[in-house]
Formats: structure tokens, C-alpha cells, sequence
């Protein structure tokens, strides 16, 4: 097997933007409106991952297998203000055949271990909550779900979740 994760590049942004058209067709189908879903733009979202890259705000990460992006994931110091000690994965996303193969526990592995190397003791992750998919998989990496639930909008008002890991 051929995989890695690196840090990713400004010159990565395309092939990071077809990932993540790919994986949030395939994760968020039936949660998601379909028109959105259709409508997710691969240049639009090149130029934004631009953009985001420039910001340093996050630390951006993808995962290559056989030297193509199958995977892109982020995590940082959390937003959340009754969390501001935490650090936050900001999302794993994963092309669906590659789900179910250990690439996603890789990358939350490189995220956890990141965060926790730079003091974090706790690390937090939302999640759309009809997700159950992904609910499964943070819990197996040993998220709970912590209590906290808000809508964000995604074409439509959706209720996400925090999950929590110490």
C-alpha cells in the first residue's frame, strides 16, 4: 500500500476541491438538499482551498494513496466559546471507496495525535447529526457525544452535534 499524509500545498487545492465534490456527494446524500449537493462548484471550491491554505489558520492535511488525494482533513484550536482550551478536528473527508479501509482512522489518528502534541487535553468534532455513518466512526475513535447541539444551514436548516474526546 502506498499511503501517506502530508501537509496540503496551494497546488493540491484542485485535486482537494474533486475530493471533497466526491466525498460530501457520497456522505451527504439524503441529509444534505440534492440541489447543493449538485451544485458543489470543483473551481469554486479550488479558489476557496486558495484561500483557506493562505489563512494558516488550520492546520490542512490530506491523505495520498498511489500519489492521488483520496482524503483532506483540518483540526485546530476550537471556535466553540465553552470550549476555548480545546482543539477541534474540523472535518475528515474521505472518497467512499476508500471507506471502511482504515484511511479515516489514519487521518483522525495524524489529527488527535497532532493536537494532543500541542497540549490540547481535549479535542472536539462536529457532526451533521443524521450522519450516522460518521457518528459510528468518531465513536469508535472514542468521541462522545458531549451534549451540544445546534443547527447550522446547508440549503436548509441541520442539526449537527459535538462529540467530545479526553
Amino acid at each position: 500500500m502506498n499511503f501517506k499524509i502530508h501537509g496540503l500545498l496551494i497546488e493540491d487545492a484542485y485535486e482537494r476541491a474533486v475530493c471533497h465534490v466526491s466525498s460530501w456527494r457520497s456522505a451527504y446524500k439524503g441529509i444534505v438538499p440534492d440541489d447543493v449537493l449538485d451544485n458543489l462548484s470543483v473551481d469554486e471550491l479550488t479558489e476557496k482551498f486558495k484561500k483557506e491554505l493562505e489563512t494558516k489558520f488550520y492546520s490542512y492535511y490530506c491523505a495520498v494513496y498511489n500519489g492521488k488525494i483520496i482524503g483532506h482533513f483540518c483540526f485546530g484550536k476550537s471556535l466553540d466559546e465553552d470550549k476555548p482550551n480545546a482543539g477541534e478536528v474540523r472535518g475528515i473527508y474521505l472518497i467512499e471507496e476508500f471507506w471502511d479501509k482504515g484511511y479515516g482512522k489514519a487521518m483522525m489518528n495524524f489529527a488527535v495525535n497532532s493536537l494532543k502534541e500541542k497540549g490540547y487535553k481535549e479535542i472536539i468534532v462536529w457532526v451533521l447529526e443524521e450522519n450516522h455513518r460518521a457518528r459510528r466512526f468518531y465513536e469508535k475513535c472514542g468521541f462522545v457525544f458531549d451534549g451540544k447541539k445546534q443547527d447550522i444551514i446547508i440549503g436548509k436548516p441541520i442539526p449537527e452535534i459535538r462529540y467530545s474526546l479526553n
